[in-house]
Formats: structure tokens, sequence, C-alpha cells
């Protein structure tokens, strides 16, 4: 049975930004899976997703972009029969380790030199990023008119989600991960993205020469491909077994 897989956004996005790859995993036979990403803390989202999970029969694949990539890897890891974790330039967080402390990995974020702040009722804030400085720092490498309607369309997210602690048993510890990412991602540096990729035991990493943090936009067929082979890989030890 072929892993249903299931699409986990990022911060000043939205599931659009899906929209380059879905068709490829459709076209592979796979059941695809938008999730609208709740963008209001980590553990929160990652409630929400593993609600989602819990709904699936089968193995499913999680693929996490950006701050959707911690959202996956705080998964319950009893929520379905999860076949594997792709992060697309995503966060692969350590047990109590925050957004804030990843990016710090290593240098070369500029991200939040370009972020608003927006105070909300209560005392929340919403952060942003600056519509006149969204395509150097999320989307350079995508013609500067694309770039500008996903300015216009991101979601924010809420500021608390950026410093709240991952969960203490990151789902990559028990699940197998592959790692897709852009060599001049401006929002996770790729040193950060490499660090995070070796402490998960990464099967596989891909660095995209030139790509930005929108990698999955403007590198579909590569993001696509890496999602794909973690599907296959999953499905090799079931035909295997049928064999026998």
């Amino acid at each position: 049975m072929k892993p249903t897989i299931v699409l986990e956004h990022g911060a000043y996005a939205d599931a659009s930004s899906w929209n380059a790859v879905i068709p490829r995993l459709l076209a592979a036979g796979h059941r695809v899976i938008a999730h609208a990403n709740p963008l209001r803390g980590i553990a929160g989202d990652a409630a929400a997703l593993s609600d989602l999970v819990r709904t699936l029969d089968g193995p499913v694949l999680l693929a996490g972009h950006s701050y959707g990539g911690a959202v996956i890897t705080n998964v319950a890891g009893d929520a379905g029969e999860i076949a594997g974790l792709v992060y697309v330039a995503g966060f692969a967080l350590e047990a109590g380790e925050r957004v804030t402390d990843a990016m710090a990995l290593a240098p070369g974020a500029t991200l939040n030199d370009t972020l608003e702040r927006v105070p909300l009722a209560g005392g929340a804030v919403d952060t942003s990023i600056a519509r006149d400085r969204y395509h150097r720092q999320f989307a350079a490498d995508l013609p500067a008119h694309e770039a500008a309607l996903l300015a216009v369309g991101q979601r924010p997210l809420a500021e608390a989600a950026m410093s709240e602690p991952s969960g203490e048993d990151p789902l990559w510890r028990s699940v197998p991960s592959w790692f897709v990412f852009g060599e001049l991602d401006r929002s996770i540096s790729a040193g950060a993205l490499r660090i995070m990729a070796g402490r998960a035991g990464a099967r596989r990493t891909l660095e995209v020469a030139g790509a930005s943090h929108a990698v999955l936009i403007s590198h579909a067929a590569e993001t696509a491909g890496m999602i794909l082979e973690a599907a296959r890989e999953r499905l090799t030890p079931l035909r295997l077994a049928g064999r026998g």
C-alpha cells in the first residue's frame, strides 16, 4: 500500500506553497493532503497534525517545510503508521530546542531582521516578513512577480512559536528522515540544516545549488523526488516480504 503523503507548510507561506510538488506526487499514485498549519505554537500545531494522521488508514509519510519541520518532529509517534519524515528546508529540532536555537546553529540566517510584529489582543504577537524584503529573504531564486504574490498571501507565525521548546521525544529518533534544502537559504542557513540532518541520521540529504528557502517552489522536481524516494523506501521491505 502506497503511503498517504501529508504536506505541512511553514511560516510566512500557506498550503499553496506545495502546488508545484503535489501534481508529481499524485502522478506517482499517492493520496496527498496539504494540511493547513495553524502556525500558533509547536505543541498545539503538532497536536492538530497528529489528529489528522489518526484519521488515515495505512502508512503515512510526513513532509514539512520550514517551521512545518518542527511540527512534524512533534507528531505523536502512536498517531498512526508513520513511514518517514521529509524535511524540506525544515527544522528537525532536538528535544527542548527552540526554533531560535536551531537558527543559531550556524551563521547565515537573516530572517529576524526582516520581520514585522503585530500586537494582538491579550498580549500575543504575530510576525510576518516585510513585503519589500520578502523576495530577497524567502524566495530570491523566484521571479519578482511570483515572490510578490507569495508576500501578499503569506500567513503569520505567532512570535511565541519561535521560542517554544520542542517536545522531549523527536519523531526523527524512531522514524527515518530525508532532507532537501537550498544552498542559499537565508531563513535557515544551509550550515544549520546540515547539522540538523546529521544529528537526525538522515537517509539522504540533498543541498540544491543556488536555491532559496522556497526550494519547494523553485525546485519542485527535486523536492518531489526526495519525497517519492522516501515513499519508495517504505514500499521496498513490503515487496521483499511478499516474495519470501
